[in-house]
């Protein structure tokens, strides 16, 4: 497995991460077991970057990560994100920013993740309330502490990216990125690769729905998060699977998956961008690594652009956009 840089402070990863985040909910059905199994078999392959939170359970991601990890840390980055509030039934409290809050969450989770030291701290979601600069102090802090390596945003503007970096490097940002939602190419991207901050792209399969294996929203399991998201609903889906069948055809003539190509796709529009995939199974683990060993071609490329304008897929990514892009 080959690796990238992430910002310009030293951070380098496999050029593939995992997103862990399904293995504990939001998409079906869960198996712990299996997902432990699927981060060491991950470790096997060559992958040393992995994603979690601490509200993706809430809180029982990283408890399930910090234990497929125990002892294997040494020449891991595991990267956890702060600032979505949830309670322990559930429930949703909203987003918080505040500078203690920083401090305590970082606690919280580097007890649950049984280490000592976090490699990528991202604020998950930015709080409005909160100015930027006194978030990302209280996360200089834990830098200086030493409980923190490097620091990350999520969804984040570029207006605030740029405050942000201006009180302490930021390594990464993390957002949503795959063919069928493009839109960091145009004002993200330029912003981060002017500032040297690093781009790890989430949700590179388009949230599963570029690998072709959902053929209807009845695929997916009643409590799937998906079915709630627009561009799973009603017209949208049916007219976004128009984008799934062109980008399978392509993946057809390589003679690979749908899913390696759209990862391969990824990691192409830059050496900077590294794509984190989420899977909970290590034979779904096992295909999107091999997109790393996959080059595709200016012929190809450009077919994918053709095949996957910006702006093809129908419906916002989220139920509620108002949280992105702050």
């Amino acid at each position: 497995m080959k690796r990238r840089r992430l910002g310009s402070q030293g951070l380098e990863v496999s050029e593939i991460g995992l997103g862990c985040m399904g293995m504990s909910e939001f998409y079906g059905p869960t198996d712990e077991a299996e997902g432990i199994a699927t981060i060491q078999r991950a470790i096997e392959l060559g992958v040393d970057f992995f994603d979690t939170a601490d509200m993706y359970g809430p809180f029982k991601n990283e408890e399930l990560v910090g234990r497929a990890i125990r002892g294997r840390r040494e020449g891991l980055i595991i990267a956890t994100k702060f600032g979505n509030v949830r309670g322990a039934d559930g429930s949703f409290l909203g987003i918080n920013g505040r500078p203690e809050y920083v401090h305590s969450a970082a606690e919280a989770s580097l007890r649950r993740l049984g280490i000592e030291t976090i490699d990528l701290y991202y604020q998950h979601r930015v709080d409005p309330k909160v100015p930027i600069e006194d978030t990302v102090g209280a996360m200089a802090e834990l830098v200086k502490a030493g409980k923190v390596r490097f620091l990350g945003l999520s969804e984040a503007s570029v207006q605030t990216i740029r405050r942000a970096h201006a009180v302490h490097p930021i390594s990464a940002l993390q957002t949503e990125y795959s063919l069928w939602s493009r839109e960091p190419e145009d004002e993200i991207l330029p912003a981060l690769r002017s500032l040297g901050i690093g781009f790890v792209a989430y949700s590179p399969l388009g949230r599963g729905f570029l690998s072709g294996a959902i053929k209807k929203p009845e695929d997916l399991a009643p409590d799937d998060r998906r079915r709630f998201f627009p561009r799973f609903q009603g017209e949208n889906f049916q007219k976004n699977l128009v984008l799934v069948e062109r980008v399978s055809a392509i993946a057809q003539k390589r003679g690979v998956t749908p899913a390696e190509l759209a990862i391969a796709w990824v990691l192409a529009q830059g050496q900077d961008i590294v794509p984190i995939p989420g899977t909970k199974r290590r034979k779904y683990l096992e295909q999107n690594v091999r997109a790393a060993e996959l080059e595709l071609t200016p012929e190809e490329l450009a077919h994918l652009d053709e095949a996957a304008p910006k702006g093809m897929a129908l419906g916002d990514r989220y139920p509620d956009m108002s949280t992105v892009n702050r």
